[in-house]
């Protein structure tokens, strides 16, 4: 079988490579192709990533291409992970947005509206021709973000074999297994991609909730450490996603990055711009650990400074630098290529494996409609995708919720009808924003600067 990477020149390729190669055998996956229009990153971070999967799986056919007719030809599976403009697009939505003094985030809130206005016209060509190249029905798993405004966009076009993924429903749960030391540990979430919380906590049968919520490790050693434990009492004791930082720390995140030198984006981008100058330097076929020591130690640069600028609080777990060979060995941390192969597994052996997923409601909420895509909790096996129903969803996160869906589905409407005035109430009554003006101005700038995605406006 073959699964193809659309956006296989992403600084995230070497990581997903490991993923691959590691579950290739398991879910019978018999070749990877990695393409990406960016043949100078291609040829670097894919080119690491090649030999990173050779390494692990030296009998999977791995390939790299900057031709998507290539790499989507007769695929079983296609990952896109594509960010359509680069670095420079997300510079540029996340300071538009903060010199209106609203959030500039890349997924949430007015950059993440600018995000999807670039990523779904993208995505909606590669859909187009895998509908043609591919196997029928090719699964597409959407990690380009914001991944469930982008999943809801294709479904509304009409590609049903789309389903968004994200990595911050599992890498919690990572954290909250190692936490406790409960490797059969599981959770239920609900609500919309970064906009979830998790309840339930099991080890298998036995109820865990109040072991979780009291756990004294709970506000240092995960991603809770961005919120106050009060926030845990103020949610109805369920634990919430931490991209709702953004949300219940709205004044405090602005500030933060105004006050710093720089926004997330344009830390990233240094950090990528400096990689990438001194990768240049390196011939990766003969000096193979010295390209990876250099792409490792940037890396880490990217991870220890996560939510640090946003939040001022940094993980207490630096990210590890190790060699090529110490990297190979160690246990995969999963992310979001884990949660594809598990779905490719339980599609194939009929043996049911649960994740998280971003898919239509299908009555999973009762207070959403049916076609509405959620971030929920699934069981997949052979006969498909059943999403667990949530039970009774307190008031204030099912309110939260239906805000930044309408947000979601006007945004969608206004893609796809050219409707200026659409996108505009789509930024009013997102609840980071909330005002017409600054939605009407920030709906001019980013509909100016990605006219060549969108096409020309109604008014």
């Amino acid at each position: 079988m073959k699964l193809a990477v659309l956006g296989g020149g992403g600084v995230r390729s070497p990581f997903l490579a490991k993923s691959l190669a590691l579950g290739a055998k398991e879910t019978g996956i018999t070749e990877v192709v990695f393409m990406d229009i960016d043949e100078e990153k291609l040829y670097i971070y894919g080119k690491i990533a090649k030999r990173i999967a050779y390494m692990i799986a030296p009998e999977l056919r791995f390939s790299l291409t900057s031709d998507a007719d290539e790499a989507l030809k007769d695929a079983d599976y296609i990952i896109t992970t594509i960010r359509a403009e680069g670095d420079e697009g997300r510079v540029f939505d996340e300071r538009s947005a903060l010199n209106e003094g609203v959030l500039g985030q890349e997924t949430t809130g007015a950059g993440g509206f600018a995000m999807a206005l670039r990523s779904i016209h993208t995505l909606k060509e590669y859909c187009e021709k895998a509908k043609v190249l591919s196997k029928p029905d090719a699964p597409i798993f959407n990690f380009t973000n914001p991944s469930g405004l982008v999943t809801q966009a294709l479904r509304t076009m009409g590609y049903s074999n789309t389903y968004g993924v994200c990595d911050a429903p599992s890498g919690f749960l990572r954290q909250l297994k190692e936490m406790t030391g409960e490797k059969k540990l599981n959770f239920e979430c609900f609500g919309l991609n970064h906009l979830s919380w998790f309840t339930d906590f099991k080890v298998g049968e036995r109820d865990v909730t109040d072991e979780i919520i009291n756990h004294p490790d709970l506000y240092t050693k995960t991603e809770m450490r961005l919120f106050e434990e009060g926030i845990t009492e103020l949610s109805d004791y369920l634990l919430p996603n931490e991209y709702l930082y953004f949300y219940h720390y709205r004044d405090k995140a602005v500030s933060s990055v105004l006050k710093s030198s720089k926004t997330r984006g344009e830390t990233i981008l240094e950090i990528n711009n400096h990689m990438l100058a001194e990768m240049r330097k390196i011939d990766i076929d003969s000096d193979f650990e010295k390209a990876f020591h250099c792409f490792m130690e940037h890396y880490a640069m990217r991870e220890n400074s996560y939510f640090s600028i946003e939040s001022g609080k940094v993980r207490a777990e630096k990210f590890p630098v190790p060699d090529a060979e110490e990297y190979v060995k160690q246990p995969d941390n999963g992310g979001y290529a884990a949660v594809a192969l598990e779905f490719i597994k339980a599609k194939n052996t009929g043996n049911p494996v649960q994740m998280v997923l971003s898919i239509p409601n299908e009555g999973a909420l009762d207070f959403l409609d049916d076609a509405d895509v959620c971030e929920i909790t699934c069981t997949v096996d052979s006969e498909g995708v059943h999403p667990h129903k949530a039970g009774n969803v307190p008031e204030m996160q099912k309110n939260l919720i239906c805000a930044v869906k309408h947000y979601e589905n006007l945004t969608v409407e206004a893609i796809m009808e050219k409707s200026k005035k659409k996108a505009v109430k789509a930024l009013t009554v997102h609840p980071l924003i909330c005002s017409y003006p600054i939605a009407k101005k920030l709906v001019d700038i980013y509909s100016e600067r990605y006219e060549k995605y969108i096409g020309k406006w109604d008014e």
